[in-house]
């Protein structure tokens, strides 16, 4: 059986840190700190539409478990956080440059239900990353072993590396698909 990788685009919207000014979004943003708000509206309706497509590709005959969820920067967030809210499945995430959004509305203490509790994340940031820096991918890596099993989360960082990628990085990532999508005889 082959692989099929499906690459979304994300639609253009107005967002709040680019002065209001269109651009590909997931969701609006209004900040690059921790604490800054966060569109939740914007975060759950991206997580549906993804989760649509989830369940229209097991419709189609791909057994959810057969899915690994990826992203960059806001991909991987979303990436992240439809992974831990969806009712399928799902043989993995793969979560590069990236946060946990939402994370205050996971529970604070102890895992999560679900089906995914048990989910294989890689996570994978660069070091010198000026845009989402090293210490979200840190904090979301903590909360993540926090909810799921925590043998089944790696973190990876790239030296050197800014709010990009790496052929170290995507060695890993195939490594991981390898792993989590082996053939089906």
């Amino acid at each position: 059986m082959s692989v099929v990788f499906i690459l979304i685009s994300r639609p253009v919207m107005p967002v709040s840190l680019n002065m209001n000014m269109s651009m590909p979004s997931w969701f609006d943003i209004t900040g690059l700190s921790p604490d800054s708000q966060e569109d939740e509206a914007g975060i759950k309706q991206a997580a549906e539409n993804v989760k649509a497509l989830i369940d229209q590709e097991v419709k189609n005959g791909i057994p959810s478990n057969r899915i690994i969820l990826g992203g960059f920067s806001q991909g991987g967030a979303l990436s992240l956080y439809t992974a831990l809210t969806t009712h399928q499945k799902l043989a993995g995430v793969v979560a590069l440059s990236c946060w946990l959004p939402l994370r205050a509305s996971f529970p604070q203490q102890g895992p999560i239900g679900g089906v995914n509790k048990d989910i294989p994340v890689l996570q994978c940031h660069g070091d010198c990353d000026p845009l989402v820096p090293v210490m979200f991918g840190s904090l979301t890596v903590e909360k993540l072993k926090s909810m799921i099993n925590p043998a089944n989360v790696t973190f990876k960082t790239y030296s050197g590396m800014m709010h990009s990628s790496s052929l170290e990085e995507m060695m890993d990532v195939k490594q991981f698909i390898d792993k989590h999508l082996p053939p089906i005889d």
